[in-house]
């Protein structure tokens, strides 16, 4: 039997011009510091600089573990909801999408399931592979491995560097084993990437 695990992780905070700022750089070591013990055989990483960025410093911790951009990791909307699934929280924000502009970002999503939520070969029966990428994109490949509904994607955010791991096994259902785990990062480095409020 094949089991591939799947580290996720959003990238790191970043500026208002898609940089990683220091916070940034501090949460993607603390990942890397984590992540040191495992058998990690790939750092996957969206082409956006914030990602990519990500990535090279957590694989710091990680000696002679390739690094990869990976193009279906790249930050998009994986699906647009029709009127009546989208909750009114989300009113407006789909406002400008064009068919166009949506069936691209759901080939995109389709294109990341194939890639990466499978069991892999069963020449290699167990794999360790970090996907550094996006809110979206993490919170699409849960709704996936939940087999929920395509807008159930809406309201599964991540903050930076959080990490959520599923794994996914021959002839079995995909299983969630952490979601947004934070356990890495002191309390000033946490729940950046959310909305403020009151946080546990």
């Amino acid at each position: 039997m094949s089991t591939r695990h799947l580290y996720l992780a959003r990238h790191g905070a970043a500026d208002a011009f898609g940089r990683l700022t220091d916070i940034g750089h501090r949460q993607a070591g603390l990942l890397g510091e984590r992540l040191a013990g495992l058998p990690v055989e790939t750092v996957w990483h969206s082409p956006l600089p914030r990602a990519a960025a990500s990535a090279r410093e957590l694989a710091r911790h990680l000696p002679d573990v390739p690094v990869a951009e990976a193009a279906e990791l790249v930050d998009h909307v994986p699906y647009v909801p029709a009127a009546a699934e989208t909750p009114p929280s989300w009113t407006g924000f789909f406002d400008g999408f064009d068919d166009a502009e949506a069936a691209s970002g759901h080939r995109l999503a389709e294109a990341l399931v194939a890639r990466f939520a499978t069991a892999g070969p069963a020449t290699r029966p167990v794999t360790h592979e970090v996907l550094v990428t996006h809110a979206y994109q993490i919170a699409w490949l849960v709704r996936h491995a939940l087999d929920a509904p395509p807008s159930r994607w809406l309201g599964l955010n991540s903050a930076n560097t959080a990490l959520t791991v599923i794994e996914y096994r021959d002839a079995l259902p995909p299983a969630i084993v952490m979601f947004n785990d934070m356990s890495h990062l002191p309390p000033g480095l946490r729940w950046t990437g959310f909305p403020g409020g009151t946080r546990p």
